[in-house]
């Protein structure tokens, strides 16, 4: 019976060495050639992206494997081992998609629904994923200030900030304003310190910032907006902090501190300078610091 790699070796001989001789010969049938290739790379990309997240990605782990030990018994000649494998490469694959059937079908109606730029990880916009991200920080902290719950949530920008990451307890979740509150529940393990959010996810929580110790900061501000102040000095971060005492909202940005910031403004501020990226705080602003 002819074993797994026969046909693996026959279309390499017959078909993928012909084509590459085809495009060397040919220059128009590079161009072709890269194209193809970008394709492929592109669909390999996208069906992993898809599958990542489901019971299939244990399986596609599970026949890499499959795949490399029929490789080796073919190599060491293991010939029943070789046999049995090579069996069940070639009907396992019909198996796979009777079992797998709904993450496929789930994948090929995602392909349909997207857009031409989703293809491209473009999806849902940019600009509209991080105004959404804005709104839910929004939401967590006006909850927080009803509460008179404090907190402390840093945005990360163009500056990294993985040192100031390492010093909290890893989360990598998406934002979420139900995450966000939680965290800083009192008398819980993660309410102490800052939470970090990192390329538009809840990186880590209860991270340790610098304090700002500059003797023109107001003598009321407690430890948050010192550390607040201290992060957006060191790094192009945006802290947005809520007072334990009296529930007021403030957010500070190149070590200006604007207080009691109202709901509304406070997604202005946010979407004006992580979505449209402005650099710097307006003229009046400064005056609050």
């Amino acid at each position: 019976m002819e074993t797994f790699m026969q046909p693996i070796n026959d279309l390499y001989k017959v078909n993928i060495w012909n084509y590459f001789l085809e495009i060397i010969s040919n220059p128009f049938r590079l161009i072709l050639g890269i194209i193809d290739l970008v394709i492929v790379l592109f669909l390999v990309y996208y069906s992993f992206k898809i599958l990542k997240n489901t019971r299939a990605w244990q399986l596609i782990k599970g026949i890499v494997i499959l795949i490399i030990i029929t490789v080796l018994s073919k190599v060491l000649k293991l010939n029943i081992l070789n046999y049995i494998l090579s069996v069940v490469m070639t009907y396992g694959a019909f198996v796979c998609i009777v079992i797998f059937q709904p993450e496929l079908r789930r994948a090929l109606e995602q392909l349909g629904a997207n857009k031409i730029t989703n293809y491209f990880g473009i999806n849902k916009d940019i600009e509209a994923r991080k105004k959404e991200n804005v709104y839910r920080i929004a939401i967590a902290a006006i909850e927080l200030s009803k509460t008179k719950t404090g907190a402390l949530i840093v945005i990360q920008r163009d500056v990294k900030i993985q040192d100031i990451i390492a010093t909290g307890i890893p989360i990598d979740a998406e934002i979420s304003p139900q995450l966000l509150c939680n965290i800083f529940v009192p008398n819980t393990p993660l309410h102490d310190g800052a939470v970090i959010i990192s390329e538009g996810r809840i990186a880590a929580a209860s991270c340790m910032l610098p304090l700002a110790d500059d003797h023109d900061i107001a003598r009321e501000l407690g430890t948050r907006h010192r550390a607040a102040i201290g992060i957006s000095k060191e790094s192009d971060a945006i802290a947005v902090v809520v007072s334990e005492e009296t529930g007021k909202i403030s957010i500070t940005k190149d070590g200006t501190l604007i207080a009691d910031v109202r709901e509304d403004v406070l997604k202005k501020i946010l979407i004006k300078y992580l979505v449209t990226e402005e650099k710097t705080f307006p003229k009046e602003s400064q005056e609050q610091k």
